[in-house]
């Protein structure tokens, strides 16, 4: 549908999230259409994707209307969330706005994206908004120690570990600790 009939020349397909990485590494596309729940994380893709070619656009197809998956995609770098039940003109259309500079949302995505931040939601949390506890567990996890190595090297109980994991991943709207370490380097705490 979005090649020859919508003008796009498919350079690369994947069938999971790392798949989908390396061939964005590899190809430099214009633009990574992803499935936030592609096998290993579409999410985790588009995280990977914005932070190490910011040039690639990234649209998020899918079936998914959860607004934790919407905004978590949003905050990994996303331009665009669409629902898999677009008209295919209308997909054409919209990953045609992306190329040029815009950002599509499916109407009802749309519609809550406008409501989450009329409600003063929705807006993403700083680095700056985490103790620095959780800054130093947000470190550990983007050099990529478990909870028992962070555990020992903070000093501290594994379960405290893991509340800190749990504040940090609700307090960045971030669903993972791919996500958070993405994130950490995404904001060079490492």
């Amino acid at each position: 549908m979005l090649g020859q009939d919508g003008g796009f020349e498919i350079i690369a397909q994947a069938e999971d999230a790392p798949g989908a990485v390396d061939a964005a590494l590899r190809e430099q596309p214009d633009l990574a259409l992803l499935d936030v729940n592609m096998p290993g994380s579409g999410l985790a893709a588009a995280w990977e994707i914005s932070a190490r070619m910011p040039s690639t656009r990234v649209v998020m197809l899918t079936i998914s209307r959860d607004d934790s998956h919407v905004f978590a995609a949003l905050r990994a770098g996303a331009a665009g969330y669409l629902l898999k039940d677009v008209e295919p003109a209308e997909l054409v259309r919209s990953i045609r706005t992306v190329v040029d500079g815009n950002t599509p949302l499916s109407p009802t995505i749309a519609t809550r994206v406008v409501e989450e931040i009329a409600q003063g939601g929705g807006a993403p949390a700083e680095v700056d908004d985490l103790t620095p506890r959780e800054r130093d567990v947000l470190i550990l996890i983007a050099r990529g120690r478990s909870n028992k190595v962070i555990a020992l090297e903070l000093g501290v109980a594994e379960k405290t570990v893991k509340t800190h994991v749990s504040h940090i991943l609700a307090k960045l709207g971030l669903t993972d600790r791919t996500q958070a370490a993405l994130y950490a380097v995404r904001h060079g705490l490492v």
